[in-house]
This record gives C-alpha cells, sequence and structure tokens, in this order.
C-alpha cells in the first residue's frame, strides 16, 4: 500500500540500522515527543535495533494522556446534565475520572456520543435546537483547527446551543518545561511531524539554540523515524543542535496557512495543566473573547471543579522520560487497559498501553522474577 508498504521496507530499514551502528561512539538519549511515534517504536521494537546506550524517552504526545483528571471531571459533570448531548471521539469515553467514566454517565442514562468529526456534533445542534450539544475538543496543534473551524461555524450560522470544552495544549513549550526540568535526561528530540505539518517549524530554532538540543522533525513509519535517530544521532555525534527536517513529504516550514490563521481568529494562548507534569506557562489555547460564549466550562458553571491527580498512577513520569512503563509498581497489575489507572494505559497512543499491548510484559515478568529470586 502506498505511503505505509514503502515506508516499512525491512531492508532499507536494516541499512538505517547499520548507518546508525556505524554512526554511534557513545550513549544517547533521545525523546520521541508524539505518542503515535511511542507506538510505531514499541510495535516495531525500533529501540531494540539501536545501539546499546542508544536510549528512547517516551515523551509527553499523546493528546489523551496529557489531559488533566480535572479536565475529564469536568466533562463528567457536563454530559450529566439533562438535556445535553455531550460528543467526544472514541478515545475520551473509556478515560477515567475520579471516580468515572463517559461510558459510565452513557449507561446511566446521559446522552454521550462518539463523533468522527466536531462538525458531527454541530450538526446534531442544528438538528436538536432545544438540546446543549458540547464537543470535548482536546488534543495538541493537529486537532485544534478542526475545533476552531466548529465555533467559528456555530457563529457564523448562529448556532447558539452548541459549545467546546477545550483542553488543547502546545508541543513547543512542553518541550521547554521539559529541558527545564532538574531533572531531565533529553539531549535530542524528535518533533512530531503532523504537529509541524499545521503549525511549521519556526518556534524550533530557537529551542535548539537555547538548550543546544537537536530537533529532528520526523514521521510515523518505521524508516521515518529510523531515519529522524540517524540524522539526530549524527548531530549529537558531531556536537550540532540544529533543526533539521525529515518529513519533508508533509512538513514545511512555513506550516498551513489557513489552519494557523483560523487558530489566532478562534483562540488565544494560555496557561495550561498538563496531567502528570503540572501547569506550564502559555502552553496552550482557550476560546479568544470573540467566541467566549461557546466556551461549555463557562456555560455549565463547572469552572470550580478542581481535582487532584492519584498518587498510585506514575503517568507523569513516564510522560516525563523519568521511568519506563514497566517500571511503575502498579503496571500491569492494579493497572491495565481494561482497568486503567491513568490515561496512559487507557489511551491507544499512550506509552503504557503501547508496552503492555506489544511486548512490555516480558519486563514485568522479568521483574518479578528477581523480586521472588531476590527474596
Amino acid at each position: 500500500m502506498k505511503y505505509l508498504d514503502e515506508f516499512s521496507d525491512p531492508v532499507l530499514a536494516g541499512k538505517l540500522v547499520e548507518q546508525i551502528h556505524a554512526v554511534t561512539t557513545q550513549p544517547w538519549s533521545m525523546m520521541e515527543v508524539c505518542g503515535g511515534q511511542t507506538h510505531s517504536i514499541i510495535r516495531h521494537g525500533i529501540d531494540q535495533l539501536l545501539p546499546e546506550g542508544v536510549e528512547m524517552i517516551h515523551g509527553p504526545g499523546c493528546p489523551v494522556c496529557v489531559t488533566p483528571l480535572e479536565i475529564i471531571d469536568k466533562a463528567l459533570a457536563i454530559a450529566q446534565q439533562p438535556g445535553v448531548i455531550f460528543c467526544s471521539f472514541g478515545d475520551m469515553l473509556r478515560v477515567p475520572g475520579s471516580s468515572e467514566d463517559l461510558f459510565s454517565i452513557k449507561s446511566a442514562g446521559g446522552d454521550v456520543r462518539v463523533v468522527y468529526s466536531p462538525l458531527d456534533a454541530l450538526k446534531l445542534a442544528r438538528e436538536n435546537p432545544d438540546r446543549q450539544v458540547v464537543f470535548f475538543g482536546i488534543g495538541f496543534e493537529t486537532t485544534a483547527p478542526a475545533n476552531a473551524m466548529t465555533v467559528y461555524q456555530a457563529k457564523k450560522q448562529g448556532i447558539p446551543n452548541f459549545s467546546l470544552l477545550v483542553s488543547h495544549v502546545l508541543v513547543p513549550p512542553a518541550m521547554a518545561a521539559i529541558m527545564d526540568s532538574p531533572k531531565c535526561r533529553v539531549q535530542a528530540f524528535l518533533a512530531a511531524g503532523h504537529v509541524c505539518s499545521v503549525m511549521g517549524t519556526s518556534e524550533y530554532p530557537a529551542l535548539t539554540e537555547k538548550y543546544k538540543v537537536p530537533i529532528v522533525v520526523t514521521g510515523f513509519e518505521p524508516l521515518d523515524i529510523l531515519e529522524g535517530i540517524r540524522r539526530t544521532v549524527i548531530q549529537l555525534e558531531s556536537g550540532r543542535h540544529e533543526l533539521e527536517n525529515a518529513y519533508s513529504r508533509a512538513v514545511t516550514a512555513e506550516g498551513n496557512l489557513p489552519a494557523m490563521a483560523m487558530l489566532r481568529d478562534v483562540f488565544e494562548v494560555t496557561d495550561r495543566t498538563w496531567r502528570g507534569i503540572g501547569m506550564i506557562p502559555q502552553s496552550g489555547w482557550k476560546l479568544s473573547e470573540r467566541y467566549a460564549e461557546y466556551d461549555a466550562e463557562a456555560r455549565f458553571s463547572v469552572t470550580d471543579i478542581h481535582t487532584d491527580e492519584s498518587a498510585l498512577c506514575r503517568s507523569g513520569e513516564v510522560l516525563q522520560g523519568l521511568i519506563k512503563p514497566h517500571e511503575c509498581a502498579a503496571f500491569g497489575k492494579e493497572c491495565t487497559p481494561r482497568k486503567p489507572l491513568g490515561a496512559t494505559m487507557v489511551s491507544s497512543e499512550g506509552a503504557c498501553a503501547a508496552y503492555y499491548t506489544y511486548r512490555r510484559l516480558d519486563h514485568l515478568e522479568l521483574s518479578e522474577t528477581r523480586l521472588v529470586d531476590s527474596r
């Protein structure tokens, strides 16, 4: 299949792996920013093909994973209200709040619906003028343009019973926060190609210069990721810290200008809390003053809901690259895809779910064996 098979060619992958081994002379730690990249790395065993000491740190690039518990609780509170049709993409329905999830609300009689586009929610609002229709707008710069367009259309078409629960976050401020952490082990980044396809690459040279780290814009297929790693290792070995675009078939320096114009019109930058990381200044979007009437938090008076994260779940440390998923004591035991404690196990792009799905239970079994042996 075009654009899939040709970027999974095992012969070419082998050549890239050989080149990475050939240029590597010392250990390096690099972070893939996107959860889709994490999923591909674990699924294809790419990290196991790398030279010893070259470590992939799984970053906070899964939109479901970084959505704070507090926002989930706000979604639950809105979805329970009479007369509300609460719309979301399917991956948010199983994300646990403090006590339940959207599936629970739905099974208890709440009108929770899975949609495939925010415009589907707008259509529902148009067809049900006596109901309030809310869309759960989460994610990075990739999903934000469609949500911005939906709010723009709601205003343009005069549809007052539509609103957006916003939890959009921005990648570059999160990368800066990771580098500012005193525990940071990241020496380079594989930037998320789909984010850059929207926003371009203009925000990254400042990060490479400030933190002296290479940033390579990378795609999601096996050859994309191996090429990103190859370019990154070459920079690290040569002492360079530059921005490179290894995903030029989708990413241009200027990005998607119409999408960016729509984002600037509908949203404005604000401080955002990231699950497991905490508040990062200027790392998210909220509706701008011009579209404030479509803010679901204000419309349903849930702005006062504040929630603490679970003390048992260590997804925050996973998201910061401080531990691997199997190093959490709850991994595969109290926390599984059927009974997730944190969003990194719920989301198909979450690092914990990727480890659980593909092979990293071996680590759990090994750890348990070592534990028994040590007794």
